[in-house]
């Protein structure tokens, strides 16, 4: 089997799971309970924490464990929006943010706040004039991801941070698919609040955090216990926090020279498709982008079918987000990027990760170069028929 899904999720690092077997088996104290399996359990919580936070760039207190990068963002938009309500109502993010962020956004809108969703360019990128232009005096937050999901676009959010800390306004960016994969260090990019995921960087499901720099307005939106500094109610999943941090420090260890490998292999892949495959276009070609992003529509297919032959050949791969898995729409991202439905549908997303050779990336190449032309040549038959 080929893996190129590893933008939905990451196999999990054998080192990691080595990490967190002792939390699953004999250590399984409750980390706020008083006695010795529970000191155990919040001395390895606390550690945890500290390891990510010296990892990413930001104070261990500063550090939010959650149960997912969802749930991370749910809580930097609702509890923003929460802490500050009494300054103002209006919230800017963008037209291609991860459902985690775009249907949290359209749920405030529902409940009277008054959302901005700042369309991209053609190439993905957020128009940070346009960004700019819409802020005014209720803004209270502006959520923009690091890098597209489906598209693997990185957006320009040093230079959007800097315009939002002159203006007194909480920036929000989500940095699932970065962390750990781009040279910017999530606390170098100027943010109040950032997220994170484990999975998508070799480490356990089911485990996030969002970073909340000292300062920033933030009201919980969970009750029940004080866990996370009052900020996240919930037993703390020791394991989970365990893995996230082994992971978390593998990432960055390995960042600088996996990232350069992953380029060259998704541009070897680019590069063949491309030639063997004219009516063919890579997703936000031009701009900066992850480089073990891949996203591909080609002229007179469905992009499900490609996926689905794909498997059928041993290669795992998908049309965009796993989120949307199953939505009849096309996605939402590439619609915004100015593709056509028919374009849009006709797309497949390639995400190479550690385990990923020259010799798959050759395979794929000849598989999806099969595939397509498979797929023409049975819908040019049925049109001939027609």
């Amino acid at each position: 089997m080929i893996y190129l899904d590893h933008n939905a999720t990451t196999p999990l690092d054998p080192r990691v799971l080595e990490a967190m077997l002792p939390w699953l088996g004999e250590r399984y104290g409750n980390p706020s309970s008083p006695h010795r399996l529970g000191h155990e359990a919040r001395s390895a919580v606390e550690a945890a924490r500290g390891r990510i936070a010296d990892a990413v760039g930001c104070r261990p207190s500063e550090l939010v464990f959650c149960s997912s990068g969802t749930e991370s963002d749910n809580l930097a938009l609702r509890g923003t929006v929460r802490a500050l309500g009494s300054r103002g109502s209006h919230v800017v993010t963008t037209a291609v943010e991860h459902h985690a962020v775009l249907h949290t956004a359209k749920a405030l809108e529902q409940e009277g706040i008054r959302v901005t969703f700042v369309p991209p360019r053609p190439d993905g990128t957020v128009d940070v004039a346009a960004l700019e232009a819409s802020l005014c005096a209720e803004t209270v937050l502006v959520s923009v991801m690091h890098a597209n999901n489906e598209t693997g676009v990185v957006q320009p959010v040093e230079e959007i941070g800097a315009i939002l800390r002159a203006r007194g306004i909480v920036f929000h960016v989500d940095a699932v698919q970065t962390a750990g994969k781009h040279p910017t260090h999530p606390g170098e990019i100027g943010a109040g609040l950032v997220t994170f995921s484990a999975h998508k960087l070799y480490g356990p499901k089911g485990v996030g955090a969002l970073l909340v720099r000292a300062g920033t307005p933030l009201h919980a939106v969970t009750t029940g216990g004080g866990h996370e500094h009052g900020l996240r109610a919930g037993t703390e999943n020791v394991p989970g926090f365990v893995g996230f941090a082994e992971a978390v420090v593998r990432s960055y260890e390995a960042l600088e020279q996996e990232g350069a490998r992953l380029r060259v292999l998704r541009d070897r892949l680019e590069e063949q498709v491309l030639a063997a495959m004219p009516e063919s276009r890579v997703n936000g070609a031009g701009a900066a982008r992850m480089p073990n992003t891949s996203s591909l529509s080609f002229r007179g297919v469905d992009g499900e079918s490609v996926v689905l032959g794909l498997d059928l050949r041993g290669i795992c791969a998908s049309t965009g987000s796993a989120c949307s898995t199953g939505e009849p729409e096309p996605s939402h991202v590439l619609r915004a990027m100015g593709l056509s439905a028919r374009q849009a549908q006709g797309t497949v997303r390639l995400s190479l990760g550690h385990a990923t050779r020259e010799e798959d990336i050759d395979a794929t190449v000849t598989a999806v170069v099969e595939t397509v032309r498979h797929l023409r040549r049975i819908t040019s038959d049925r049109d001939d028929a027609a």
